[in-house]
C-alpha cells in the first residue's frame, strides 16, 4: 500500500523556500543545496504543495520531479482565495506555506503530471519566443513616436535583432519536436485542424500537455473559453470567460480568425451565429471552444477523422 499523502506547503520567494508541514516547518535556501536538504527531510509520502511565484519555483519543481516527489504547482489566486475563505488575512512567508499545506489536506489535489525533458525545453523555447514578440511589438510601437533618426535607426535594429532571434527559436522549436517522437505526432496530429499551423500547434503542446488526456468541459476550462453563468435566483446574468492560460488562448484566438475563413465547418459555425446576431467576439470565442474541445478529441482519438 502507499503511504497516506502527507501535505506539505512550500511557499517560494527568490531567495528563501518557506516549509510548513507536519513536523516539518522551517526555512531553507531556495538553492540547489536548499532543494536537496529539503528532499532528504520529506517523510513517507510527502505531496508538496507549492505557489507559483513566476519562475523562481521551477528549478524546485524540477528537483522534485526527479526524486519522484508528489507535488502541485496553484495559482497564487487559488491559495489567497483560499486564506481568506479561512479568515487569514495576514500574509507572510509562513502563513502562506501554512495555507498551502492546508488547502493540500483540504481539497487532495491529484498531483502534478512529469514532464518530460523535452516537454520542459520545449515550454521554455515557446515562452522566450512570447516574450521576444511581446518586447518588440512593445519596441515596435515606441518607434512610432521617434522624432530623431538615429533614435528610430537604433529602433529598427533592435527590431531586426529580435526578429532574427524569433527565426532562431522557430528553428530549435522545430527540431526539438523532430527529435521527439511523441511530441512529432502530436504537432503533426493537432496540425490536420485547418488553422492549426506549426507555431499553434507547439505553443498547445507546451503550455497545455494535458491536452488529450482531459475531458471535454475540462479542456475548455483550462483554455479560459468555458463560459461561466453569473445567476442568481430568478436573475439570468451573461455568461463571461474567465481565467484559463493566457498564452495558448491568445494564439488559439488568431487560430480562430484563420478558421473563421479557411476551415468550411468553422466557417459555417461562425456564420450561424452571426446571424443569430451573436457579436463578433462571442462568436469567436464560442470557435475557440470548438477548436480545443475538437484538438483534445483528436489527441485522446487516434482513430478519428476530421470530416472533409
Amino acid at each position: 500500500m502507499s503511504p497516506i499523502p502527507v501535505h506539505i506547503g512550500v511557499d517560494v520567494s527568490k531567495a528563501v523556500l518557506a516549509i510548513h508541514g507536519p513536523q516539518l516547518k522551517c526555512e531553507l535556501p531556495n538553492t540547489a543545496s536548499g532543494h536537496r536538504r529539503l528532499i532528504k527531510s520529506l517523510p513517507p509520502g510527502a505531496h508538496l504543495i507549492i505557489e507559483a511565484t513566476g519562475g523562481y519555483e521551477r528549478e524546485l519543481a524540477l528537483a522534485l520531479h526527479e526524486a519522484q516527489i508528489a507535488l502541485n504547482v496553484i495559482n497564487p489566486r487559488k491559495a489567497r482565495d483560499f486564506a481568506r475563505a479561512q479568515g487569514r488575512l495576514a500574509k507572510t512567508d509562513a502563513i502562506d506555506a501554512c495555507v498551502l499545506a492546508d488547502y493540500g489536506a483540504c481539497f487532495h489535489p491529484e498531483p502534478d503530471a512529469v514532464p518530460t525533458l523535452s516537454q520542459v525545453e520545449l515550454c521554455e523555447m515557446v515562452s522566450r519566443r512570447g516574450q521576444i514578440l511581446a518586447t518588440r511589438t512593445a519596441e515596435k510601437n515606441r518607434a512610432e513616436h521617434h522624432r530623431m533618426p538615429k533614435i528610430r535607426s537604433q529602433a529598427l535594429k533592435a527590431m531586426r535583432f529580435m526578429d532574427k532571434q524569433v527565426a532562431q527559436l522557430d528553428l530549435w522549436i522545430a527540431q526539438a519536436l523532430e527529435a521527439d517522437e511523441v511530441l512529432k505526432k502530436k504537432s503533426q496530429r493537432l496540425q490536420e485542424l485547418v488553422g492549426i499551423g506549426p507555431v499553434t500547434a507547439s505553443v498547445l503542446l507546451a503550455h497545455m500537455p494535458e491536452l488529450g488526456s482531459v475531458e471535454r468541459g475540462e479542456a475548455a476550462a483550462l483554455l479560459g473559453v468555458a463560459p461561466l453563468n453569473h445567476d442568481s435566483g430568478p436573475y439570468r446574468g451573461q455568461r463571461h470567460i474567465r481565467g484559463g492560460r493566457s498564452a495558448p488562448r491568445a494564439c488559439l484566438y488568431m487560430a480562430a480568425l484563420v478558421a473563421v475563413v479557411h476551415n468550411p465547418t468553422l466557417k459555417a459555425f461562425y456564420q450561424r451565429l452571426r446571424a443569430n446576431h451573436k457579436p463578433a467576439k462571442v462568436a469567436l470565442t464560442a470557435v475557440m471552444r470548438k477548436i480545443i474541445l475538437v484538438l483534445n478529441h483528436m489527441l485522446k482519438n487516434p482513430n478519428f477523422v476530421l470530416a472533409s
